[in-house]
C-alpha cells in the first residue's frame, strides 16, 4: 500500500517558470486546474493496474476516493483512509488497527489524494502528447516529466489523460524506471456531490487501546 501511495500522489515542490513549458499543454492544464479547483467536493471511483516490463499484469485493485477541500476519504483494498484536515486516521482491516497521526497539508510526502488531479502544478515539466478514445470520449494526452530531483521518482514519465469536452482527470499511466507501468484510471467522477463533514472523521468507539497506535 506504501508504494502505490507514494507514487500516485507524490508532487513536486518548486513551481515552474511557464516559458519553460509547452503552451499547448498549459493551456489544456490550465483550463483543467481551473475547472478542478471549481469543485466544491470530489466523489471518484478508480482501478489500478501493475504491468511489469513484459506487459504482463501483476496487480489489479480498485478503491474509492471522497475530496472535500483538504478534507479526504479513501477506500482501498484493507484499508480505509479519513482526513478531517488536521488528523489523518488510517485503518489496516486485516490488522484491525488505527494509525492516527497529524495531517500537514504542505508536506508533499504525505498522503494527500486530491493530488492526483492537480500534481502536474509543482515539480513537472510537460509537453502535449496526442489525443486519444478513452472508452467513448476523447482525451488529451500530455507528458509530464519530474523535474525536482528525478533521480529519486521510481518513474520518468507520466502521462496523464485528460477529457477534451468535460475537462476532466481520466487516467494516469506512470512510466516506470524499471520498464513497468502504472495505470490508473478514473472510472467515474462525480463533482459537487453533498458530503457531510463527518464523512471525514474516524470513529474509535469499538476499539481497544491496543489497537490505536496514536503518533501524534
Amino acid at each position: 500500500m506504501k508504494k502505490l501511495l507514494s507514487i500516485l500522489f507524490v508532487a513536486g515542490a518548486l513551481i515552474l517558470n511557464a516559458q519553460d513549458q509547452d503552451p499547448k499543454a498549459k493551456t489544456i492544464l490550465d483550463d483543467l486546474s481551473k475547472t478542478t479547483k471549481g469543485y466544491k467536493t470530489i466523489t471518484a471511483d478508480y482501478g489500478f493496474i501493475i504491468l511489469n516490463k513484459d506487459k504482463k499484469q501483476i496487480e489489479k485493485q480498485t478503491g474509492k476516493v471522497q475530496i472535500k477541500g483538504q478534507k479526504f476519504k479513501l477506500e482501498i483494498p484493507g484499508n480505509t483512509i479519513v482526513c478531517d484536515g488536521k488528523t489523518l486516521w488510517n485503518y489496516n482491516k486485516d490488522a484491525k488497527e488505527v494509525t492516527i497521526k497529524d495531517f500537514d497539508a504542505s508536506n508533499d510526502e504525505q498522503l494527500n489524494p486530491s493530488k492526483i488531479f492537480t500534481m502536474y502544478e509543482t515539480g513537472y515539466k510537460y509537453k502535449y502528447d496526442k489525443e486519444e478514445k478513452v472508452g467513448t470520449s476523447t482525451s488529451h494526452v500530455i507528458d509530464l516529466y519530474p523535474s525536482v530531483k528525478p533521480e529519486k521518482k521510481k518513474f520518468h514519465t507520466a502521462k496523464l489523460y485528460v477529457d477534451k469536452v468535460k475537462k476532466q482527470v481520466t487516467q494516469l499511466r506512470m512510466m516506470m524506471k524499471d520498464g513497468g507501468t502504472q495505470l490508473y484510471e478514473i472510472k467515474t467522477m462525480k463533482p459537487n456531490v453533498e458530503l457531510n463533514d463527518n464523512v471525514f472523521t474516524f470513529d474509535l468507539k469499538g476499539f481497544k487501546p491496543e489497537q490505536i497506535n496514536d503518533e501524534r
